[in-house]
């Protein structure tokens, strides 16, 4: 970390495009038990990158720690597989934090942490709810039309979006480039569920420190063995409680505060 952070922070790291015939972004495949994870990640010299490594990492560790579970349990409902992912990630951003030279740099950090947050429980939320709507929509009324479909997007919408986006007749029809709707019914309640626990969970490494590390190892090496309310037990966390999602919220606010403060700081520059 803290050599990707000198590289970036004194101007060394060159923002590059994905080298000629390779793919962008980034993934972690678990494959079987039998064989060590694989990381994919095309490098194009981004601050980005070193938190998207990090992401991928935790997934890679992960399943590492759960490959003597078996084939049957090493790998994690994607309620509990964002987990190691985004609590590596999350140390990884708190250090290049600590480490930014300026108020500008913080603040690009966290906007983009932000954003990812945004998209990953704020927008998933939404959509869920629109899957919700649509599915017993269907189940009272019959077949539904397009109209109909376009009008449950629109209004699931607006509680995201509030007044900050005019929505138009046009954006009515987005919600069919969302493949998961057809797919993978109920992944985006279970991706939002996900990156919830696992911010949860940091804020419970943040109180505990170095006390909470062996319990959250047990949890990775446990897979997917045990459902996440179990899992959860592992490191001492009741996910009835609805306190225990508000602490993951309560990061997100945190990371807002700093953000507006480093914009303010940024600006008397």
């Amino acid at each position: 970390i803290a050599a990707v952070a000198e590289e970036f922070f004194t101007g060394r790291y060159i923002d590059a495009p994905p080298a000629p015939g390779k793919r962008g972004g980034a993934f972690c495949s678990y494959t079987v038990p039998s064989a060590h994870p694989y990381v994919l990640l095309n490098h194009t010299g981004r601050i980005g990158d070193a938190l998207t490594m990090a992401h991928e990492l935790g997934h890679g560790v992960h399943a590492a720690l759960a490959r003597p579970r078996g084939v049957f349990e090493f790998t994690t409902p994607l309620t509990v597989a964002e987990t190691a992912s985004i609590v590596g990630e999350t140390i990884v951003l708190e250090r290049l934090l600590d480490q930014a030279p300026d108020a500008a740099t913080r603040l690009s950090l966290l906007a983009e942490s932000l954003d990812g947050a945004v998209a990953a429980v704020f927008r998933q939320v939404a959509m869920n709810r629109f899957e919700d709507r649509v599915h017993n929509e269907r189940r009272d009324s019959g077949e539904l039309a397009v109209e109909s479909i376009n009008a449950a997007w629109l209004d699931t919408q607006a509680d995201l979006l509030g007044d900050s986006v005019e929505r138009s007749d046009e954006y009515g029809i987005w919600w069919s480039y969302v493949p998961h709707f057809i797919d993978t019914p109920g992944y985006v309640y279970a991706y939002a569920y996900g990156n919830l626990l696992a911010l949860s969970v940091y804020r419970r490494y943040e109180e505990e420190g170095e006390g909470f590390v062996g319990s959250y190892l047990d949890l990775l090496r446990a897979g997917g063995s045990m459902p996440p309310e179990d899992l959860g037990k592992i490191v001492g966390v009741d996910l009835a409680d609805p306190g225990f999602w508000a602490s993951g919220l309560d990061l997100i606010e945190r990371q807002l505060d700093a953000a507006e403060q480093a914009a303010a700081e940024a600006d008397r520059i």
